[in-house]
Protein backbone atom coordinates (compact mmCIF):
# COMPACT_ATOMS: atom_id res chain seq x y z
CA UNK A 1 0.00 0.00 0.00
CA UNK A 2 1.32 3.44 -0.89
CA UNK A 3 1.15 6.01 1.88
CA UNK A 4 1.68 9.73 2.03
CA UNK A 5 5.43 10.50 2.06
CA UNK A 6 5.07 12.90 5.01
CA UNK A 7 3.84 10.20 7.35
CA UNK A 8 6.62 9.19 9.72
CA UNK A 9 7.70 5.63 9.00
CA UNK A 10 9.53 3.60 11.64
CA UNK A 11 11.59 1.91 8.92
CA UNK A 12 12.76 5.27 7.53
CA UNK A 13 13.03 7.47 10.66
CA UNK A 14 15.86 8.56 12.90
CA UNK A 15 15.02 10.24 16.22
CA UNK A 16 17.46 13.04 17.10
CA UNK A 17 17.51 14.23 20.72
CA UNK A 18 19.07 17.70 20.74
CA UNK A 19 20.77 19.18 23.81
CA UNK A 20 18.34 18.23 26.59
CA UNK A 21 20.95 19.06 29.22
CA UNK A 22 20.76 19.82 32.91
CA UNK A 23 21.71 23.50 32.83
CA UNK A 24 19.47 24.21 29.84
CA UNK A 25 16.39 22.46 31.20
CA UNK A 26 16.77 24.34 34.49
CA UNK A 27 15.75 27.57 32.70
CA UNK A 28 12.98 26.14 30.49
CA UNK A 29 9.37 26.39 31.66
CA UNK A 30 8.34 23.52 29.36
CA UNK A 31 11.31 21.24 30.14
CA UNK A 32 9.36 18.66 32.15
CA UNK A 33 6.63 18.33 29.50
CA UNK A 34 9.26 18.06 26.75
CA UNK A 35 11.10 15.35 28.70
CA UNK A 36 7.88 13.35 29.07
CA UNK A 37 7.21 13.50 25.31
CA UNK A 38 10.80 12.56 24.51
CA UNK A 39 10.72 9.66 26.97
CA UNK A 40 7.69 8.20 25.19
CA UNK A 41 9.36 8.61 21.78
CA UNK A 42 12.55 6.98 23.08
CA UNK A 43 10.59 3.97 24.34
CA UNK A 44 8.81 3.70 21.00
CA UNK A 45 12.06 4.08 19.07
CA UNK A 46 13.63 1.28 21.06
CA UNK A 47 10.68 -1.08 20.57
CA UNK A 48 10.33 -0.25 16.86
CA UNK A 49 14.07 -0.29 16.00
CA UNK A 50 14.20 3.41 15.14
CA UNK A 51 17.80 4.61 15.48
CA UNK A 52 18.46 7.43 17.93
CA UNK A 53 21.19 10.07 17.88
CA UNK A 54 21.75 12.52 20.73
CA UNK A 55 23.78 15.70 21.04
CA UNK A 56 25.07 17.84 23.87
CA UNK A 57 25.86 21.53 23.37
CA UNK A 58 29.17 22.38 25.08
CA UNK A 59 28.68 19.78 27.85
CA UNK A 60 31.59 21.17 29.89
CA UNK A 61 29.53 24.30 30.50
CA UNK A 62 25.92 23.15 30.10
CA UNK A 63 26.15 19.74 31.70
CA UNK A 64 25.30 16.30 30.40
CA UNK A 65 22.00 15.06 29.01
CA UNK A 66 19.28 14.91 31.68
CA UNK A 67 19.92 11.69 33.64
CA UNK A 68 16.41 10.24 33.09
CA UNK A 69 16.70 10.75 29.33
CA UNK A 70 20.25 9.44 29.26
CA UNK A 71 18.99 6.28 30.95
CA UNK A 72 16.16 6.01 28.40
CA UNK A 73 18.49 6.17 25.37
CA UNK A 74 18.97 2.83 23.61
CA UNK A 75 22.35 1.32 24.57
CA UNK A 76 23.98 1.93 21.19
CA UNK A 77 22.97 5.61 20.97
CA UNK A 78 25.87 7.92 20.20
CA UNK A 79 25.86 11.06 22.36
CA UNK A 80 27.83 13.64 20.40
CA UNK A 81 29.34 16.76 21.94
CA UNK A 82 29.18 19.93 19.87
CA UNK A 83 29.90 23.62 19.98
CA UNK A 84 28.18 24.53 16.71
CA UNK A 85 24.47 25.13 17.06
CA UNK A 86 23.44 22.81 14.24
CA UNK A 87 23.80 19.12 15.02
CA UNK A 88 25.18 18.76 11.50
CA UNK A 89 28.37 20.47 12.75
CA UNK A 90 28.91 17.94 15.56
CA UNK A 91 31.88 15.68 14.85
CA UNK A 92 30.49 12.33 13.74
CA UNK A 93 26.85 13.41 13.49
CA UNK A 94 26.46 13.35 9.71
CA UNK A 95 28.39 10.08 9.47
CA UNK A 96 26.15 8.48 12.12
CA UNK A 97 23.04 9.76 10.33
CA UNK A 98 24.20 8.54 6.93
CA UNK A 99 25.05 5.07 8.28
CA UNK A 100 21.36 4.59 9.16
CA UNK A 101 20.39 4.95 5.50
CA UNK A 102 17.20 6.70 6.61
CA UNK A 103 15.86 9.97 5.23
CA UNK A 104 13.27 11.06 7.82
CA UNK A 105 14.67 12.95 10.80
CA UNK A 106 12.43 13.47 13.81
CA UNK A 107 13.80 16.34 15.94
CA UNK A 108 13.18 16.89 19.65
CA UNK A 109 15.08 19.00 22.17
CA UNK A 110 16.36 22.47 22.95
CA UNK A 111 16.20 25.30 21.96
CA UNK A 112 13.68 25.51 19.17
CA UNK A 113 14.87 28.83 17.76
CA UNK A 114 18.57 27.97 17.87
CA UNK A 115 19.78 24.37 17.62
CA UNK A 116 16.53 22.79 16.39
CA UNK A 117 16.03 25.50 13.76
CA UNK A 118 19.59 25.42 12.45
CA UNK A 119 19.72 21.61 12.39
CA UNK A 120 16.38 21.35 10.60
CA UNK A 121 17.26 23.92 7.95
CA UNK A 122 20.60 22.27 7.19
CA UNK A 123 19.03 18.80 7.00
CA UNK A 124 16.29 20.10 4.68
CA UNK A 125 18.96 21.63 2.46
CA UNK A 126 20.71 18.23 2.32
CA UNK A 127 17.52 16.51 1.18
CA UNK A 128 16.29 15.00 4.42
CA UNK A 129 12.63 15.04 5.36
CA UNK A 130 12.46 16.81 8.72
CA UNK A 131 9.71 16.58 11.30
CA UNK A 132 9.90 18.83 14.35
CA UNK A 133 7.91 17.57 17.32
CA UNK A 134 6.25 20.75 18.63
CA UNK A 135 5.55 19.35 22.10
CA UNK A 136 9.03 17.81 22.17
CA UNK A 137 10.89 21.10 21.73
CA UNK A 138 11.06 24.33 23.70
CA UNK A 139 12.80 27.67 24.10
CA UNK A 140 13.25 29.89 27.13
CA UNK A 141 10.86 32.36 25.50
CA UNK A 142 7.59 30.93 24.14
CA UNK A 143 7.54 33.57 21.38
CA UNK A 144 10.93 32.40 20.13
CA UNK A 145 9.57 28.86 19.86
CA UNK A 146 6.45 30.06 18.08
CA UNK A 147 8.40 32.07 15.49
CA UNK A 148 10.89 29.24 14.96
CA UNK A 149 8.11 26.71 14.29
CA UNK A 150 6.44 29.13 11.89
CA UNK A 151 9.72 29.69 10.05
CA UNK A 152 10.44 25.95 9.91
CA UNK A 153 6.99 25.25 8.47
CA UNK A 154 7.60 27.94 5.81
CA UNK A 155 10.91 26.29 4.92
CA UNK A 156 9.37 22.84 4.43
CA UNK A 157 9.70 21.09 7.79
CA UNK A 158 6.70 19.17 9.05
CA UNK A 159 5.52 20.37 12.46
CA UNK A 160 4.00 17.48 14.36
CA UNK A 161 3.46 16.18 17.89
CA UNK A 162 4.76 13.16 19.73
CA UNK A 163 1.50 11.18 19.62
CA UNK A 164 1.26 11.65 15.85
CA UNK A 165 4.81 10.36 15.42
CA UNK A 166 4.10 7.37 17.66
CA UNK A 167 0.90 6.39 15.83
CA UNK A 168 2.45 6.99 12.41
CA UNK A 169 5.33 4.68 13.37
CA UNK A 170 2.77 2.05 14.40
CA UNK A 171 0.35 2.66 11.48
CA UNK A 172 -2.17 0.06 12.69
CA UNK A 173 -3.82 -1.02 15.95
CA UNK A 174 -2.96 -4.58 14.90
CA UNK A 175 0.77 -3.79 15.21
CA UNK A 176 2.27 -6.06 17.89
CA UNK A 177 3.68 -3.03 19.74
CA UNK A 178 0.40 -1.06 19.70
CA UNK A 179 -0.84 -2.07 23.16
CA UNK A 180 2.43 -1.66 25.06
CA UNK A 181 3.20 1.67 23.40
CA UNK A 182 -0.32 3.09 23.65
CA UNK A 183 -0.13 2.44 27.43
CA UNK A 184 2.66 5.02 27.59
CA UNK A 185 0.13 7.72 26.65
CA UNK A 186 -2.03 7.27 29.75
Amino acid sequence: MNTHPNLAAAANSVLVVVDIQTRLTAVMAEAEAVSQCVTVLLAAAQRLAVPVLATEQYPQGLGATEPALLAALPAQTPVLAKTGFSCCAAPGFMEALQVTGRKQVILVGLETHVCILQTALELLFMGYQVQVVADGVCSRDAEHKRFALKRLRQQGATITNYESVLFEWLRDAAHPEFKPLSRLLR
